[in-house]
């Protein structure tokens, strides 16, 4: 059995190698990854309603999360040179970029009017969108510990929620409108992960989000404060190690197990939205974050352990990711 400090070892070139394109298996990776990706996209979240409720309109905010995000991503150019600008997969990127631009729209119109939270843990229905989209596009086998694992997840989030309590309003549509589109987007980024790797998935993303952005932002544009541009830079500094870790997630395992593990951001939106929002939680909350992280630590263990014993069903790719028909694999 391989002592402590050799797993740490092993784990770390993982880490280190889950950049790289390519098709791997690697659950816990994932989740070191993911984890990650949660916390800073939560405090995205803090830092983009800050911005809100200093009087910068929204879509303002849209559109410098992803100026900032793409100025920051600017060194790649240099080190990597002008390929990593482009790929084959480009009307791919069109659609991701498409539907990438929607689900901010949606997400940060609700977090105009709707807690860090409840934003966060509405955004927990994409996992049962992202999880039927695997199955159709990627041809993932999804078994029913992980389909148990999701359902624990979301009854979380209900938990939280617990609907019928206050009607749904604009802000809660919203929220519906940004996990919809997001839930197509994983599967998206797991096909994508095949033939690019992380980096480049990011920066061609933001190379395109950041002049789609600017147009509705013209229609509503105030100049910000100075003391309003640290705020600015933190959003995009959180938006970039969350979006790098995230595009490593998806390269390391399956599209649906990856969302799984996005269960993890609500204890961070909470903390957040409590020290720098002030927004109160109560004790339902908690209860559904502890809910949420066992069914995500019971789905990570199980996965490890079938990895290990080559138990593990194949999965099958598309040829054409615009296409909804899965076809085998070439191994």
């Amino acid at each position: 059995m391989p002592s402590f400090d050799n797993r740490v070892a092993a784990l770390a070139a993982s880490l280190k190698a889950s950049g790289a394109a390519g098709r791997r298996h690697e659950p816990m990776v994932a989740l070191v990854w993911v984890t990650i990706a949660m916390a800073s996209f939560a405090g995205l979240g803090a830092f983009a309603k800050l911005a809100i409720q200093s009087g910068l309109p929204a879509l303002e905010v849209v559109f410098f999360r992803n100026l900032v995000c793409f100025a920051l991503l600017l060194p790649l150019l240099y080190w990597r040179g002008p390929a990593i600008a482009r790929s084959r997969q480009m009307p791919v990127y069109g659609l991701r970029v498409g539907l990438a631009f929607a689900a901010m729209m949606c997400w940060f119109s609700a977090l105009a009017l709707i807690p860090l939270a409840e934003l966060t843990a509405m955004s927990f229905l994409a996992p049962l969108f992202a999880t039927l989209f695997a199955v159709v596009w990627l041809g993932e086998t999804v078994r029913a510990r992980r389909w148990t694992a999701l359902a624990v997840g979301f009854l979380g989030a209900l938990i939280i929620l617990r609907p019928g309590i206050s009607a749904l309003g604009a802000g809660q549509l919203l929220a519906l409108g940004s996990a919809l589109t997001s839930g197509i987007i994983g599967p998206l980024l797991k096909q994508m992960t095949a033939e690019d790797d992380a980096d480049k998935i990011v920066f061609i993303s933001n190379m395109l989000l950041t002049p789609l952005s600017l147009v509705p932002a013209l229609f509503v544009w105030e100049w910000p404060a100075l003391a309003m541009l640290p705020l600015l830079l933190a959003m995009g500094l959180a938006a970039v190690v969350g979006h790098i870790a995230l595009m490593r997630g998806f390269a390391s395992t399956d599209a649906s197990l990856v969302f799984t593990f996005e269960f993890s951001r609500l204890p961070f939106a909470v903390a957040l939205g409590w020290l720098c929002l002030g927004e109160a939680t109560d004790g339902w909350t908690w209860i559904g974050a502890l809910v949420i992280f066992a069914a995500a630590a019971y789905i990570t263990r199980r996965e490890a352990v079938l990895a290990r014993s080559g138990r593990l069903v194949r999965r099958r790719e598309c040829s054409d990711p615009l296409g909804l028909t899965p076809v085998p694999m070439r191994y």
